[in-house]
Protein backbone atom coordinates (compact mmCIF):
# COMPACT_ATOMS: atom_id res chain seq x y z
CA UNK A 1 0.00 0.00 0.00
CA UNK A 2 1.60 3.66 -1.10
CA UNK A 3 0.45 6.63 0.68
CA UNK A 4 1.47 10.46 0.31
CA UNK A 5 1.57 12.56 3.69
CA UNK A 6 -0.11 15.91 3.65
CA UNK A 7 0.15 18.17 6.83
CA UNK A 8 0.99 21.47 7.85
CA UNK A 9 4.10 22.61 9.97
CA UNK A 10 3.60 25.77 12.39
CA UNK A 11 6.40 27.66 13.62
CA UNK A 12 6.85 28.67 17.57
CA UNK A 13 5.86 32.27 15.88
CA UNK A 14 3.08 31.10 14.60
CA UNK A 15 3.54 30.48 10.62
CA UNK A 16 2.22 27.87 9.02
CA UNK A 17 2.57 25.92 5.54
CA UNK A 18 1.41 23.29 3.65
CA UNK A 19 3.86 20.15 2.63
CA UNK A 20 2.91 16.96 0.92
CA UNK A 21 5.08 14.21 0.44
CA UNK A 22 6.38 11.99 -2.26
CA UNK A 23 4.01 8.42 -2.68
CA UNK A 24 5.62 6.04 -0.64
CA UNK A 25 4.98 2.62 1.50
CA UNK A 26 2.65 3.40 3.88
CA UNK A 27 5.06 1.42 6.18
CA UNK A 28 7.92 4.52 5.44
CA UNK A 29 4.96 7.06 5.65
CA UNK A 30 4.50 5.94 9.64
CA UNK A 31 7.80 5.55 10.25
CA UNK A 32 8.48 9.19 9.02
CA UNK A 33 5.34 10.86 10.69
CA UNK A 34 6.45 9.13 13.92
CA UNK A 35 9.60 10.75 13.67
CA UNK A 36 8.30 14.28 12.55
CA UNK A 37 5.65 14.40 15.60
CA UNK A 38 8.50 14.56 17.75
CA UNK A 39 8.96 17.82 16.93
CA UNK A 40 5.28 18.41 17.70
CA UNK A 41 5.39 21.14 15.25
CA UNK A 42 3.57 19.04 12.63
CA UNK A 43 -0.32 19.65 12.67
CA UNK A 44 -3.29 17.79 10.57
CA UNK A 45 -1.40 15.22 9.51
CA UNK A 46 -3.36 12.82 7.21
CA UNK A 47 -2.58 9.67 4.55
CA UNK A 48 -4.08 9.68 0.76
CA UNK A 49 -3.28 6.43 -0.75
CA UNK A 50 -3.49 5.79 -4.50
CA UNK A 51 -6.98 5.78 -4.79
CA UNK A 52 -7.39 9.59 -3.10
CA UNK A 53 -8.67 7.46 0.27
CA UNK A 54 -7.79 9.68 3.19
CA UNK A 55 -6.65 8.11 6.18
CA UNK A 56 -5.95 9.45 9.83
CA UNK A 57 -2.81 7.76 11.73
CA UNK A 58 -4.47 5.81 13.66
CA UNK A 59 -6.74 4.42 10.77
CA UNK A 60 -3.37 3.87 8.69
CA UNK A 61 -2.40 1.98 11.71
CA UNK A 62 -4.77 0.06 12.02
CA UNK A 63 -5.34 -0.96 8.40
CA UNK A 64 -1.42 -1.68 8.16
CA UNK A 65 -2.00 -4.01 11.56
CA UNK A 66 -4.99 -5.99 9.08
CA UNK A 67 -3.06 -5.77 5.97
CA UNK A 68 -0.45 -8.40 7.78
CA UNK A 69 -3.22 -11.08 8.35
CA UNK A 70 -4.75 -10.35 5.11
CA UNK A 71 -3.12 -11.01 1.67
CA UNK A 72 -1.15 -8.68 0.29
CA UNK A 73 2.24 -7.99 -1.61
CA UNK A 74 0.23 -9.32 -4.78
CA UNK A 75 1.63 -10.55 -8.25
CA UNK A 76 -0.52 -11.98 -10.70
CA UNK A 77 0.36 -13.18 -14.12
CA UNK A 78 -2.56 -14.11 -16.27
CA UNK A 79 -3.05 -15.76 -19.48
CA UNK A 80 -5.85 -16.48 -22.53
CA UNK A 81 -5.92 -19.57 -25.51
CA UNK A 82 -8.34 -19.49 -28.19
CA UNK A 83 -9.32 -22.45 -30.12
CA UNK A 84 -10.63 -20.88 -33.24
CA UNK A 85 -11.27 -24.78 -34.15
CA UNK A 86 -13.94 -25.47 -31.26
CA UNK A 87 -14.20 -22.04 -29.77
CA UNK A 88 -13.03 -22.88 -26.93
CA UNK A 89 -11.30 -20.15 -24.73
CA UNK A 90 -8.51 -21.38 -21.55
CA UNK A 91 -8.01 -19.36 -18.93
CA UNK A 92 -5.39 -19.14 -16.35
CA UNK A 93 -4.09 -16.91 -13.47
CA UNK A 94 -0.99 -17.49 -10.90
CA UNK A 95 -1.68 -15.23 -8.04
CA UNK A 96 1.42 -14.75 -5.70
CA UNK A 97 0.81 -13.02 -2.08
CA UNK A 98 2.07 -12.77 1.65
CA UNK A 99 -0.16 -13.73 4.45
CA UNK A 100 1.03 -13.89 8.29
CA UNK A 101 4.39 -13.15 7.12
CA UNK A 102 4.12 -16.52 4.77
CA UNK A 103 4.45 -16.95 1.06
CA UNK A 104 1.69 -18.31 -1.28
CA UNK A 105 1.10 -18.74 -4.72
CA UNK A 106 -2.56 -19.60 -5.82
CA UNK A 107 -3.07 -21.54 -9.72
CA UNK A 108 -6.66 -21.29 -11.58
CA UNK A 109 -7.80 -21.98 -15.22
CA UNK A 110 -11.10 -22.51 -16.30
CA UNK A 111 -12.32 -23.43 -20.09
CA UNK A 112 -14.90 -21.40 -21.34
CA UNK A 113 -17.50 -20.81 -24.42
CA UNK A 114 -18.59 -17.81 -25.83
CA UNK A 115 -15.70 -15.81 -26.50
CA UNK A 116 -14.69 -14.94 -30.42
CA UNK A 117 -11.34 -14.11 -30.49
CA UNK A 118 -7.56 -14.45 -28.42
CA UNK A 119 -7.51 -10.87 -27.09
CA UNK A 120 -11.17 -12.00 -25.39
CA UNK A 121 -9.97 -14.90 -23.78
CA UNK A 122 -6.72 -12.81 -22.70
CA UNK A 123 -9.49 -10.01 -20.90
CA UNK A 124 -11.21 -13.27 -19.91
CA UNK A 125 -8.24 -14.34 -17.96
CA UNK A 126 -7.43 -11.25 -16.45
CA UNK A 127 -11.03 -11.21 -14.98
CA UNK A 128 -10.87 -14.16 -13.81
CA UNK A 129 -7.69 -13.85 -11.79
CA UNK A 130 -10.00 -10.49 -10.41
CA UNK A 131 -12.58 -13.04 -9.12
CA UNK A 132 -10.04 -14.76 -7.43
CA UNK A 133 -8.69 -11.76 -5.76
CA UNK A 134 -12.07 -11.52 -3.97
CA UNK A 135 -12.50 -15.04 -2.75
CA UNK A 136 -9.06 -14.01 -1.27
CA UNK A 137 -10.62 -11.39 0.52
CA UNK A 138 -7.97 -8.36 -1.36
CA UNK A 139 -9.04 -4.78 -0.92
CA UNK A 140 -7.91 -1.68 -1.43
CA UNK A 141 -3.83 -2.62 -2.36
CA UNK A 142 -1.89 -1.94 -5.55
CA UNK A 143 -1.48 -5.38 -6.90
CA UNK A 144 0.80 -6.07 -10.33
CA UNK A 145 -0.44 -8.02 -13.03
CA UNK A 146 1.88 -9.20 -16.04
CA UNK A 147 0.69 -10.41 -18.81
CA UNK A 148 2.01 -11.44 -22.65
CA UNK A 149 -0.93 -9.67 -24.34
CA UNK A 150 0.26 -6.30 -25.68
CA UNK A 151 -3.41 -5.42 -26.17
CA UNK A 152 -4.20 -6.48 -23.36
CA UNK A 153 -1.67 -4.39 -21.20
CA UNK A 154 -1.59 -1.44 -23.57
CA UNK A 155 -5.33 -1.22 -23.73
CA UNK A 156 -5.91 -0.90 -19.92
CA UNK A 157 -2.70 1.45 -19.54
CA UNK A 158 -4.37 4.06 -21.81
CA UNK A 159 -1.60 3.67 -23.94
CA UNK A 160 -3.39 2.21 -26.62
CA UNK A 161 -6.92 2.68 -28.14
CA UNK A 162 -10.06 0.31 -28.06
CA UNK A 163 -12.13 0.43 -30.95
CA UNK A 164 -13.56 -3.15 -30.75
CA UNK A 165 -16.93 -3.48 -29.15
CA UNK A 166 -16.60 -6.87 -27.16
CA UNK A 167 -12.68 -5.55 -25.83
CA UNK A 168 -14.51 -2.45 -24.47
CA UNK A 169 -17.21 -4.04 -22.63
CA UNK A 170 -14.50 -6.33 -21.14
CA UNK A 171 -12.48 -3.27 -20.33
CA UNK A 172 -15.57 -1.44 -18.84
CA UNK A 173 -16.19 -5.33 -16.57
CA UNK A 174 -12.34 -5.35 -15.23
CA UNK A 175 -12.50 -1.29 -14.05
CA UNK A 176 -15.35 -1.74 -12.22
CA UNK A 177 -14.36 -4.69 -10.33
CA UNK A 178 -11.03 -3.07 -9.50
CA UNK A 179 -13.37 -0.48 -8.05
CA UNK A 180 -15.58 -2.87 -6.05
CA UNK A 181 -12.33 -4.13 -4.93
CA UNK A 182 -10.37 -0.72 -4.53
CA UNK A 183 -7.71 -2.60 -6.14
CA UNK A 184 -4.81 0.12 -7.60
CA UNK A 185 -3.48 -2.12 -10.46
CA UNK A 186 -0.16 -1.45 -12.14
CA UNK A 187 0.16 -3.59 -15.83
CA UNK A 188 3.59 -4.87 -17.07
CA UNK A 189 3.74 -6.40 -20.35
CA UNK A 190 6.36 -9.57 -20.23
CA UNK A 191 7.45 -12.20 -22.79
CA UNK A 192 5.67 -15.38 -23.12
CA UNK A 193 8.40 -16.95 -21.82
CA UNK A 194 8.14 -14.96 -18.51
CA UNK A 195 4.38 -15.89 -18.45
CA UNK A 196 5.01 -19.54 -18.99
CA UNK A 197 3.21 -20.70 -16.02
CA UNK A 198 -0.29 -18.85 -16.94
CA UNK A 199 0.13 -20.03 -20.49
CA UNK A 200 0.61 -23.42 -19.34
CA UNK A 201 -2.62 -23.47 -16.77
CA UNK A 202 -4.64 -21.67 -20.22
CA UNK A 203 -3.54 -24.79 -22.16
CA UNK A 204 -4.34 -27.27 -19.67
CA UNK A 205 -7.81 -26.02 -19.63
CA UNK A 206 -7.69 -26.22 -23.45
CA UNK A 207 -7.05 -30.10 -22.87
CA UNK A 208 -9.27 -30.46 -20.32
CA UNK A 209 -7.53 -30.36 -17.00
CA UNK A 210 -9.10 -28.17 -14.63
CA UNK A 211 -6.91 -26.81 -11.79
CA UNK A 212 -7.57 -25.48 -8.62
CA UNK A 213 -4.77 -25.31 -6.03
CA UNK A 214 -2.88 -22.91 -2.82
CA UNK A 215 0.90 -23.42 -2.19
CA UNK A 216 2.92 -22.45 0.54
CA UNK A 217 5.98 -21.51 -0.23
CA UNK A 218 9.65 -21.73 1.23
CA UNK A 219 10.31 -17.68 0.03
Amino acid sequence: MKVRIECTYQTPKGIAAAFTSEEMDASNALFIVEDIKKTGRMKNIIFVDSLEHTWSLKELRKQMEEIQTEPHDITVYFDGGFERETRYSGLGCAIYYQQNNTFYRLRKNALVEELYTNNEAEYAALHLALVELEGLGVHHLPVSFYGDSQVVVNQLMGEWPCYEEELIKWADRIENKLNQLGVSPEYKHISRKKNREADRLATQALQGMEITSSKELSE
